[in-house]
């Protein structure tokens, strides 16, 4: 069974889901481990866009057959984005209202953990019966909030949830994006870690070129400029939830170790 991230917004506009998809490829390529991403935002899910994919099929037909799927038909369902990153994109329409029983998101989700050693689920802001079931059985969870007043309080309550619902995890990750918009008045980092008896895993300085960028090329954010501090900073919570050295440093103390041997 792979080890489930869930990726939630403290509110909308925060920008979890870049933050989701930039992770789970970040640990696909860095860590070279093969890694699943689930877009839950079944009506305005951008993980399609994002990797400049056009899915016929997606995570509603695996909602809508749970009883029928097996390792062929999740096969069939997810986009290869890479060698080691399969999607499996919401329909991203309005044709539908989407009234899925709990029971159905929480047994695709366990049949989707058997297809890698990584799943990434970037889940919608939006409150229900599936989402708490979904973020109290992560294995991590990465909780992305802004440093703004609105979302110290629903990042308070989340962790507060999580607190009661998962006493024996870890507790989430806070990830503090869009750090330092010019002329906005922020909550020093500081002040919002103590509120919520945490420090932030990471901060993400605002980086509008380079987020706007990635956002209409449908590419991720390293592969616009992977020498940003953004990238930088990625790549670090990737390590962090996948608890490995990424494949080149490992390949770099390999060589380093063998030139030692030699002498």
């Amino acid at each position: 069974v792979g080890r489930s991230v869930a990726v939630l917004g403290a509110k909308g506009g925060v920008g979890a889901s870049t933050i989701a998809h930039n992770l789970a490829y970040a640990i696909s390529e860095r860590m070279q481990a093969n890694t699943v991403l689930v877009d839950l935002d079944l009506p305005f899910g951008t993980a399609g866009l994002d990797f400049n994919q056009d899915p016929l099929q997606g995570v509603v037909n695996a909602l809508t057959q749970p009883d029928r799927l097996d390792p062929v038909l999740l096969e069939r369902m997810m986009v290869r984005c890479s060698d080691k990153l399969s999607l499996f994109a919401a329909p991203a329409t309005l044709d539908d209202d989407y009234d899925i029983a709990p029971e159905a998101f929480e047994e695709v989700v366990n049949k989707i953990r058997g297809t890698a050693p990584f799943v990434v689920f970037d889940l919608p802001h939006l409150w229900s019966n599936w989402m708490r079931r979904t973020l109290l059985a992560a294995d991590d969870v990465v909780l992305v909030a802004t440093p703004e007043l609105a979302s110290l309080r629903n990042a308070k309550n989340l962790m507060d949830l999580m607190r009661q619902g998962r006493p024996n995890d870890v507790p989430p990750k806070l990830v503090l994006n869009q750090v330092g918009v010019q002329g906005r008045p922020e909550i020093p980092v500081k002040d919002f870690g103590e509120a919520l008896g945490v420090s932030p895993a990471l901060c993400l300085p605002f980086d509008a070129k380079l987020f706007g960028q990635a956002a209409n090329n449908g590419q991720m954010l390293e592969e616009v400029n992977s020498k940003t501090r953004v990238v930088e900073g990625i790549n670090h919570l990737a390590q962090l939830i996948g608890r490995r050295e990424p494949v080149a440093a490992k390949a770099k103390a390999s060589l380093l170790g063998a030139l030692f041997r030699r002498k």
